[in-house]
């Protein structure tokens, strides 16, 4: 945002003050200051509030607060006896009092291509320039690089608003202060580390930090030989987008289910909606319908929510989660076009068009969709194991497994890691090796949140196999699961072209009492 103030220009997005073109002057903490009265101007700012924001709840005297209000007068040709900017209320705290006007800021298109003034609700994020630490200065540009190449890389994410490198670089490699960041950038969430070199070896530290109440919500450390310093930014890059796209939407999720539902933004809705919709159940899959019903109600323009609401319905489909499998089949089709519509080059919304053609036995035009999908986001997990999934139904061997991989190296606890595993078993036994597909069946639906599909797949592989005590076990948990589960079910769910393996499972399900 940029706000106008006499012949003062504040601009919170460049973190600037100037005055008639040309810039003014001020310490960081001062500026921040400043930002922060002006984006409450209608309301008296207290000393505890300043305390909090700015000084990020550290312990700061009357006198130093006193202190940064004088540099924030003598910037904008205010003082402390005509007040005619910042009026003191004695006591108490301080109030911007001049007549100004405001526009949108125009954020850089740098790192993404599009402005990022986020829509109200969607999280952001500022990624700060690496702090050195015991580094060689040929080595201390990468605490730039990785950073920048952060920046790429979570511009693809279209749910979270990532500012501009022209912004957050304007922070020393020395920054520490997240309140500070926060309050000048108004970022929701702040990237932050160090990278240091000991003993021939680059280590790089990162820390997520929620500004609204100082919490680090994820930290990792990697490290790496320095002749394989190329390979640690890869990594560091598919590492970091992979946590982000589970921390921040289980943050979204916790605090907006701490708000409770009433008065939620579209942003918080969609948010607790994945919270319900990745547990896989009857009951959890209807809450997080209502979630992005809610949504869609506040802002009916909200493509993602239109996503949300196609993948409830390919549960439902896929899962026989409702008595009419084919009208879930089809509104799972008319959500994704719709999102589709409204936001072409979400990932999401191309992924859940590709699922929906799961529904119909369409897995040619399915692996179209979800190709885009993961060329729009090569970091995107899910795309790739439902590429994965794609390939298998049609007996893609070398394909399945490659996409199976990278998969799981992007990210390792996700919360279809038990699909993952399960389309392993699936193709393994398509191939015939029915002792691998058990072992990886097992281990799939032995994942957090199985459903009774992937039970009866490890039924159908240990009875394969030979395993008859295990066989038992898996259908004893079917039934728990989904009483009235029928081989039909898992045909339905895995329509494979692959004749002979169908034809073994069907026996198998058979033996079973399926």
């Amino acid at each position: 945002m940029t706000w106008f103030f006499g012949d003062l220009r504040l601009d919170s997005e460049h973190f600037q003050l100037s005055r008639s073109g040309e810039p003014v002057r001020v310490e960081p903490q001062a500026l921040s200051l400043l930002i922060h009265l002006v984006r409450h101007h209608n309301r008296m700012v207290t000393k505890d509030e300043l305390a909090a924001t700015v000084w990020q709840g550290r312990a700061v005297s009357d006198a130093s607060i006193s202190s940064s209000i004088r540099m924030v007068r003598q910037a904008v040709g205010d003082d402390g006896v005509h007040q005619k900017i910042i009026r003191t209320v004695h006591g108490r705290g301080f109030r911007f009092v001049a007549e100004m006007t405001n526009i949108p800021a125009r954020v850089s298109i740098e790192a993404s291509g599009k402005p990022l003034e986020p829509p109200a609700g969607r999280p952001s994020i500022a990624v700060l320039p690496l702090q050195p630490l015991g580094i060689s200065p040929d080595l201390a540009i990468l605490g730039e690089a990785i950073p920048h190449e952060i920046i790429e890389a979570l511009s693809r994410l279209r749910w979270l608003a990532v500012i501009a490198r022209g912004s957050t670089f304007r922070f020393s490699q020395a920054t520490t202060d997240t309140a500070l960041v926060a309050t000048a950038l108004a970022a929701r969430y702040v990237l932050s580390g160090i990278i240091e070199g000991r003993h021939r070896t680059v280590a790089v530290t990162l820390e997520l930090t929620d500004t609204s109440s100082g919490e680090i919500i994820w930290a990792d450390r990697l490290t790496t030989p320095l002749d394989e310093i190329d390979d640690l930014r890869e990594q560091i890059v598919v590492h970091l987008v992979s946590a982000l796209e589970t921390h921040i939407p289980l943050n979204e999720a916790r605090i907006a289910r701490l708000n409770g539902p009433d008065g939620l933004d579209p942003w918080a809705n969609y948010h607790l909606g994945l919270r319900h919709l990745y547990r896989f159940t009857a009951s959890d899959t209807m809450l997080a319908e209502k979630c992005f019903e809610r949504a869609i109600a506040v802002d009916p323009r909200f493509a993602r929510a239109h996503a949300g609401l196609s993948f409830t319905s390919f549960l439902q489909a896929f899962l026989h989660l409702v008595s009419d499998p084919a009208a879930a089949a089809c509104a799972a089709r008319r959500n994704a076009e719709r999102s589709l519509e409204l936001d072409a080059l979400d990932p999401f919304a191309n992924f859940t068009m590709g699922r929906s053609y799961w529904l119909t036995n369409e897995p040619e035009v399915a692996a179209d969709w979800l190709a885009r999908a993961t060329t729009l986001n090569p970091n995107y997990a899910q795309g790739f194991y439902a590429s994965a999934f794609t390939a298998m139904l049609t007996g893609n061997v070398p394909a399945t497994m490659a996409a199976l991989d990278t998969s799981l190296h992007l990210s390792p606890l996700d919360p279809l890691l038990y699909g993952i595993h399960g389309v392993r078993a699936q193709i393994l036994l398509q191939q015939g090796d029915h002792q691998a597909a058990a072992d990886w069946a097992e281990r799939a639906a032995k994942t957090p949140g199985a459903h009774y599909l992937i039970a009866m797949l490890a039924l159908a592989a240990n009875g394969l196999a030979g395993r008859r005590d295990h066989a038992a076990r898996w259908r004893q948990e079917t039934h728990r699961l989904k009483p009235d589960a029928k081989a039909a079910d898992y045909f339905a769910a895995f329509p494979t072209r692959d004749v002979t393996s169908r034809e073994q499972i069907a026996a198998e399900l058979r033996r079973q009492g399926f």
